[in-house]
């Protein structure tokens, strides 16, 4: 086996702990991989026999790379439900959020703010429907002097 490229070993394995041993009867094969960058050992479980064990980890690796993404997607994009269940309806809603995600930062490096991108779709999030400009909305001090200012406030009591 060479070792140049990360894998250590490449093994077919019996599962035999009483659970999984009843959930999974067939034979697995483990590839043990070493990420020479990181120095992190993972060892891997498949039961794909014919493709080489580098290309099991290198697969195992980019699937890993997958997660973090969506996990990233969970936490930054506020994706809470998609509309649509078809690839291209579930595509179209990551790309918008995205797209929205990446013009955001935009305005926040331009405008140069220290307000965190999550706090900035706040603002956004409740401030959809209202007339404020923009830039009024992101200023902290400005949206406090408004919250003091009520003079463009109706009156429901004549008090």
């Amino acid at each position: 086996m060479d070792k140049t490229t990360g894998v250590r070993s490449d093994h077919t394995v019996i599962l035999t702990a009483i659970d999984s041993a009843k959930a999974y009867l067939d034979t697995l094969r483990r590839v043990s991989y070493l990420d020479v960058k990181t120095k992190k050992r993972f060892k891997f479980l498949t039961d794909n026999f014919t493709l080489p064990a580098i290309t099991i980890a290198k697969i195992c690796k980019s699937r890993w790379q997958v997660e973090l993404f969506f996990k990233w997607i969970k936490q930054h994009l506020r994706i809470k439900a998609f509309y649509g269940t078809s690839e291209n309806a579930v595509k179209t809603q990551i790309w918008i959020a995205v797209s929205v995600y990446v013009l955001v930062a935009i305005v926040r490096k331009r405008l140069a703010l220290e307000t965190s991108l999550y706090q900035i779709l706040q603002i956004f999030s409740v401030n959809l429907f209202e007339k404020t400009p923009v830039l009024q909305a992101l200023h902290p001090s400005d949206s406090q002097k408004n919250l003091l200012d009520f003079s463009n406030q109706l009156n429901l009591f004549d008090l």
